[in-house]
């Protein structure tokens, strides 16, 4: 079981909207000793949300997705996710409630606007209509609820609504998971170093600690800096089981020393990504 992240919209696709869900995400993730897996970008098609939503619902990740749970044209995800499972829409009680209480407090207090039979009010409802068989996930912000369904979680698009309740979601079904895969990351950086030569040593560290993994972040340097990394360097460093961390971390440290390269130690970090 592995945690999985969706983002679905063209406008993210187009450049029109950058995603932040991607940071944020592992920062909630990492925040709580887990971390993020594997992540998708979906535009607005029907068909594509649906065959993506068919392959992860038949895995065994847990899978946040946000985005196209609206009731406009251009929102798709909670039809897509009914076809997926093969069930109907249906209007969520719990939902239609919480949709209810929201139409109330735009209102104000005018009969009018608070009528739930106007049109455009039994319009909002659409947006509690979910997948047969789902549960709420409650909307601080402005009560319109997203859902899950088994392990996918669905959430609006919007960061300030999405957050939230993501966190909801780690925090009120996956507590359980918090801080148990004692998995660590330790790195430094290795200044003026072809990353070729350093190779073989990563190769190295690998055998002789099978649960490690060694990651290489090759960077030309950034010249509008007034510290070291201003000049080339590689971002270099271990992550696994907390155990192996440290032996592998000094093997691979004193490997890169003994070549006559510098380096500059980082802090440790708690979950490996």
């Amino acid at each position: 079981m592995g945690f999985g992240l969706i983002v679905i919209g063209d406008e993210i696709l187009s450049g029109r909207r950058e995603d932040k869900h991607l940071r944020r995400a592992i920062e909630l993730l990492g925040a709580r000793g887990l971390k993020l897996d594997w992540a998708q970008y979906v535009g607005d098609d029907r068909d594509s949300i649906t065959a993506t939503l068919r392959r992860t619902l038949a895995g065994t990740d847990i899978v946040f997705c946000t985005g196209g749970i609206g009731a406009t044209p251009d929102d798709h995800t909670r039809q897509c996710a009914a076809a997926a499972l093969g069930v109907p829409l249906v209007l969520h009680p719990e939902a239609r409630e919480q949709i209810a209480l929201r139409i109330a407090e735009t209102a104000q207090g005018d009969p009018v606007k608070g009528d739930l039979n106007l049109p455009e009010n039994q319009h909002r409802f659409k947006m509690g209509e979910f997948p047969q068989g789902a549960r709420i996930i409650p909307n601080s912000y402005n009560r319109i609820p997203g859902f899950s369904v088994a392990d996918h979680h669905f959430m609006p698009g919007f960061p300030v609504m999405a957050w939230p309740m993501m966190e909801w979601v780690l925090d009120h079904d996956y507590a359980h998971l918090f801080h148990q895969a004692g998995q660590q990351e330790r790195a430094f950086y290795v200044f003026e170093a072809p990353e070729s030569t350093l190779t073989p040593l990563m190769e190295r560290v690998e055998a002789a600690y099978p649960g490690i993994r060694v990651f290489s972040l090759p960077s030309v340097g950034d010249a509008q800096r007034g510290d070291q990394l201003a000049r080339r360097h590689i971002d270099l460093g271990v992550k696994g089981p907390a155990e192996q961390v440290g032996p592998a971390y000094a093997m691979l440290l004193e490997g890169v020393r003994g070549m006559g390269f510098e380096t500059m130690e980082q802090a440790a970090s708690g979950a490996a990504g």
